[in-house]
Order: structure tokens, then sequence, then C-alpha cells
């Protein structure tokens, strides 16, 4: 079962660089589906092999979510929105 997706707060919050558990939340994946695709060069976004470990730099991220210009917010809103809203919005501008 996929944990429950962050929401664009969350993301414009994380760190530098996260690891292929955060990122894949970040599209509404499971730590399965997440690792799977890193291991097969088909994550969403870059994803940088550091020893053993898969890290994400959350600029690429964001960029993939389409969040780059989404000002950081002061205080979390009444009610989130999660990103995997928004990147099915995404996707389906792209076609």
């Amino acid at each position: 079962m996929a944990a429950k997706p962050l929401t664009v707060a969350e993301v414009m919050a994380l760190p530098a660089v996260v690891d292929i558990v955060v990122a894949g939340r970040a599209f509404g994946l499971g730590r399965t589906t997440a690792y799977m695709l890193a291991r097969r060069g088909e994550f969403p976004c870059r994803v940088v092999r550091v020893g053993s470990a898969y890290r994400v730099p959350t600029a690429d991220l964001r960029r993939e979510l389409g969040l780059e210009s989404v000002p950081t917010p002061s205080a979390p809103s009444a009610r989130p929105q999660p990103i995997v809203a928004k990147l099915q919005d995404k996707r389906r501008t792209r076609h």
C-alpha cells in the first residue's frame, strides 16, 4: 500500500536532497515501486546513486512536479492539496 502522498507545502519544505522513498511519496508511489523505477532508470525525475543508496535532488523533483515557481507558504493551509492531483493535471496537458 502506498504511503500518503506529500502535499505542496511538504514538498516545498524538503531539504536539498531526499531519499527515493520520500521522492516517491511526492509522486504518490509506494516504496517498492519507487525503488523498482529507480533501478530501471525510469523514475519520473533524476536519481543520483550514492553507494548503494538512491538520492533525488529536490530541485529536480519540484521541476518535474511543476513546483519550481510555487512560493513557499508561510503557514500550512487548512486543507493541503496532494501533489498527485497536480501531477495528473500536468500529464493531461502534455499529450
